[in-house]
């Protein structure tokens, strides 16, 4: 029989563990409705799949056949979608979509999973007493619009927050288990995995190699054998710098041109300040956060001082299975145990959040970005981390102190979720996503995507490239191109909606007789839209914008001091006429275009160090080529031009040509 003590018996974690089950459920089931209800693929997300259209066909990982550029700032989600493509065989906007929305809800999920770890601790290393974990953090976050909008939208952020939420279960788990190494020092199944995965960042997106650098240098910096740190290094390292060397071999640069075109390295944080405060005022986010943090802190104290041990503290010392841990010996007793204690989960907890600082100040360095919170949303993830669920003791409480820590406790996390609850209500009720007032650019350059392309196009949810076609222009793109036969360049006529100049050709192309079609027309199009331009036109035809997110030579020229972010370059449709050389005869040219600009620009393009940033990139892939481009990657990275073709052809010391008296064109 068991002793009657007048004293309730201890809660088990077990009785416990439902709570949180649910909790996840239901905010993964939240997340997926409102992220479905906002479904869509933005234009920029319509330039990956132009990408996967040439590796389907087999042009190459190119956005223009013939030219190797890299137009894709995240390197995996083009291979991820052209990997789904091949095995399900969808439309590619549908992979997208799928693949987003999936590994948007496998983030969430991670993120409230390794909480649960920091706390709880794990099967075979228990932590804490019993208590309930509750959903807040994460609330705030997929509450959020734009959150909701970019868990879909054809981009790489659904990749970016899993790859977080993964690496946070993943080093909580870590910090949890005991050290093993086996025969030869090899690692432990799951660390070798969380390696491998730690070095696949810069592939996920470039700055998020800051982020794997931090995680990789906490691995490395634990207690453990040299062979076993080799091992390590070689896991994280391979496919990264592997992937490197062929892309410095292949584009000719160390990232994707679209660091090039937006000066990933470059500063402007007055624009970074304004685009940070667009997505903290909108939505009073500042409000939920502190109720988030204030809760966060005062439920890990309350829990530390009920429970029978103290939260997330693992016992010093590293066990060894199946080989010994080598260590000189002189090493000092301080910093044997400086490395025992790395392996720890305050300590990674406060990893996660030094790389959320670090990400959030980076972004803000840069300037942000266009697209309303986007770019920010990955920090945002990062500080939420933590806090993605609280903690509350249950059970007999550990003497006095430990019932006054609890009646503090609960009407603090009680408070807090009546301000989550409410700022998340409030925000679904005010943020109508169908909005009917027009959406517009603000003096700051940054704009509601999602918003803006359903007003534009007529389409409550802009899915497929066809839904594009009822975008400005783009059906009388489609219709001029298709009706062409002698190859033209088409540019958007300033000023006109559905106006497209055609420059045609005006003398016979290579290796045909005059008045000879051509079996398959050499056809440019210029347009800053260029996921729906690319998407509805196909492969043959090629594709540029302005501002260097396919062109390189716009984006090796330098950023315009007040542009808009994103949007800071601008390459005049002169060096395109005068690089096709579609024109002969002066008179041919659209009157709004001036012909002495292109004659510079013919000229410039003859400049030396231009020549061979161009061959790199479109020339044959030797051998030789290959080592080149390794060579001076970096120098072809930091190379810019003049956008104004005079003062190009100046810099270059280049003569300059005869200028053509003012002419009536005969457009």
């Amino acid at each position: 029989m068991t002793e009657l003590t007048g004293r309730r018996p201890a809660a088990s974690p077990r009785h416990t563990e439902p709570v949180f089950w649910v909790g996840l459920a239901v905010v993964v089931a939240v997340f997926s409705a409102g992220a479905w209800q906002r479904r869509w693929i933005a234009d920029d997300g319509l330039i990956v799949l132009r990408t996967v259209r040439n590796l389907i066909a087999g042009n190459g990982p190119v956005f223009n056949a013939g030219e190797r550029v890299e137009s894709n700032t995240s390197t995996l989600w083009t291979y991820l979608v052209y990997a789904g493509h091949e095995v399900v065989g969808y439309r590619l906007e549908l992979v997208a979509l799928g693949l987003a929305l999936t590994l948007s809800m496998i983030a969430v999920a991670c993120a409230m999973l390794g909480t649960r770890v920091m706390y709880r601790g794990t099967r075979h290393a228990p932590a804490g007493g019993p208590m309930l974990l509750l959903p807040l953090g994460v609330v705030v976050y997929i509450m959020l619009p734009p959150a909701r909008d970019f868990a879909s939208s054809g981009l790489e952020t659904g990749l970016v927050i899993c790859w977080i939420g993964l690496m946070w279960l993943g080093l909580q788990r870590w910090a949890r288990a005991p050290h093993r190494e086996y025969r030869f020092g090899l690692p432990a199944a799951g660390t070798a995995a969380l390696a491998f995965l730690a070095g696949l960042g810069p592939l996920v997106r470039p700055e998020m190699a800051l982020a794997a650098a931090v995680f990789l240098a906490l691995m490395a910096a634990a207690r453990q054998s040299w062979r076993h740190l080799g091992w390590l290094v070689v896991l994280a390292g391979t496919v990264p710098v592997v992937y490197q060397l062929w892309r410095m071999s292949y584009y000719a640069l160390p990232y994707p041109l679209t660091a090039v075109a937006k000066d990933a390295g470059g500063s402007k944080w007055d624009k970074g300040g304004e685009y940070l405060w667009d997505l903290l005022a909108p939505y009073a986010l500042l409000l939920p956060l502190a109720a988030v943090l204030i809760a966060g802190l005062v439920s890990l104290w309350a829990v530390r001082r009920s429970g029978p041990a103290a939260v997330g503290v693992r016992a010093a010392g590293a066990r060894v299975e199946g080989a010994r841990v080598e260590s000189d010996d002189d090493e000092v007793g301080g910093l044997r145990g400086l490395r025992n204690r790395v392996r720890s989960t305050p300590v990674v907890t406060v990893a996660f959040l030094a790389v959320a600082a670090i990400m959030l100040v980076y972004v803000t360095r840069v300037g942000g970005d266009f697209m309303h919170g986007r770019v920010l949303l990955p920090s945002l993830f990062l500080f939420l981390l933590p806090v993605s669920v609280v903690p509350l003791p249950v059970g007999p409480a550990r003497g006095e102190a430990g019932a006054r820590a609890r009646r503090v406790a609960v009407p603090v996390a009680a408070g807090a979720w009546l301000v989550v609850v409410g700022w998340a209500v409030t925000v679904q009720v005010v943020q109508d996503p169908f909005r009917d007032e027009p959406e517009t650019i603000t003096a700051a350059g940054i704009v509601d995507e999602r918003q803006y392309y359903i007003q534009r196009t007529g389409h409550k949810h802009p899915l497929l490239a066809d839904d594009y076609l009822d975008f400005p222009r783009m059906r009388a793109l489609v219709r001029e191109v298709s009706s062409n036969r002698t190859g033209a360049v088409f540019l958007p006529v300033p000023g006109f909606q559905d106006r497209w100049d055609v420059v045609a050709y005006d003398h016979p192309l290579p290796g045909l007789a005059p008045f000879e079609l051509p079996d398959r027309p050499d056809k440019t199009i210029v347009f800053l839209n260029l996921g729906m331009t690319s998407m509805n036109l196909p492969l043959d035809v090629d594709v540029y914008d302005t501002v260097g997110l396919a062109a390189p030579l716009a984006a090796h020229t330098d950023r315009m001091e007040d542009g808009r972010i994103g949007h800071d370059k601008f390459l005049p449709y002169d060096w395109v006429l005068a690089r096709t050389g579609v024109i002969e005869d002066p008179v041919n040219f659209p009157r709004w275009i001036d012909v002495n600009w292109v004659n510079q620009a013919e000229v410039a393009l003859q400049c030396p160090a231009t020549q061979a940033l161009v061959e790199s990139y479109s020339g044959p892939l030797t051998l030789e080529r290959r080592w080149s481009n390794i060579m001076n990657a970096f120098s072809f990275a930091e190379y810019r031009i003049n956008r104004i073709p005079a003062y190009e052809v100046q810099r270059c010391g280049l003569p300059m040509p005869e200028k053509v008296e003012k002419y009536q064109g005969t457009r």
